[in-house]
């Protein structure tokens, strides 16, 4: 092989490492990410259904009509 050749190919493998190398390092913050996505998916869902519930307390009159106040009688 001529030097040049040899130069190219050693230039090649060089970036195949570099790149391989940063595919990783992009997969791992992808996967973080992806894990942060989730919790906060989680928290999100348990805070709507929280809020759903004090809001169904707050509205909710037991379906009957209490009348005046004790001391309007």
């Amino acid at each position: 092989m001529s030097r040049s050749v040899e130069e190219r190919l050693a230039r090649l493998e060089e970036t195949l490492y570099f790149q391989d190398d940063t595919i990783t390092q992009l997969n791992e913050v992808i996967a973080d990410q992806q894990r942060q996505l989730d919790e906060l998916e989680k928290r999100c869902a348990a805070s709507e259904d929280k809020l759903h519930s004090l809001m169904l307390l707050l509205s909710d009159d037991g379906g009957e009509d209490n009348g005046p106040p004790p001391h309007y009688l």
